[in-house]
């Protein structure tokens, strides 16, 4: 089943042609790596398919909805990790999942998502402690919250040292064994899931 469907996308910003007839197509539990440097496109891309930015010209059907137009409807079956999120520090991880948790009809439960993106151990420090990587899972988690069917990743590894990002894709990969499709947008151009078995990733 084909949970993104791109026909002929165009993204223009006055004179720059930042996508240039992009035509793509994702199935359900894929992850789907954009790769390229910066100003490739990449973002504009995402955006387009998150519904936050319109298109130029060209087709976009994700979850059967045209995200310029899917509304709130649209919005509670995506989860987007942004590069820079952003957080109150002043709340335990546990907090502010669960804060997030209270802005979907029906979200995961919040020990399961902490303990899926391995912070059961951090889950009641504030998240002004954590490492990097810590915080950069806690973005994750609060991704996940809702329960999307479709989640974007925008660099989920980005100023990761290698080690961490080893652990990152792992949990990105189990992402597919509980059913999720993972749209992610990447300069690394060595990704490979970090299993042995079989996969629909790209």
């Amino acid at each position: 089943m084909s949970v993104v469907v791109v026909e002929g996308l165009h993204k223009r910003y006055g004179d720059n042609h930042a996508v240039r007839g992009l035509s793509l197509t994702i199935d359900e539990g894929e992850v789907f790596a954009i790769v390229g440097p910066n100003g490739a496109g990449k973002t504009s891309t995402v955006e387009i398919l998150e519904g936050h930015r319109t298109r130029t010209s060209g087709r976009v059907e994700v979850l059967g909805f045209d995200p310029q137009t899917g509304g709130r409807a649209y919005r509670e079956r995506i989860g987007i990790v942004l590069q820079e999120a952003g957080m109150d520090e002043r709340f335990t991880v546990r907090e502010l999942v669960s804060l997030y948790a209270g802005f979907y009809p029906a979200p995961r439960a919040v020990d399961e998502v902490i303990e899926l993106v391995g912070l059961t151990a951090k889950a009641d420090e504030r998240t002004k402690t954590l490492s990097g990587g810590q915080r950069r899972r806690v973005d994750l988690a609060l991704g996940l919250i809702g329960d999307p069917e479709l989640l974007y990743l925008d660099e989920p590894t980005t100023g990761f040292d290698p080690s961490a990002r080893r652990q990152a894709w792992e949990v990105v990969a189990g992402l597919c064994d509980i059913g999720k499709t993972v749209v992610l947008t990447t300069h690394y151009t060595t990704w490979r899931r970090p299993t042995a078995s079989p996969t629909g990733s790209r």
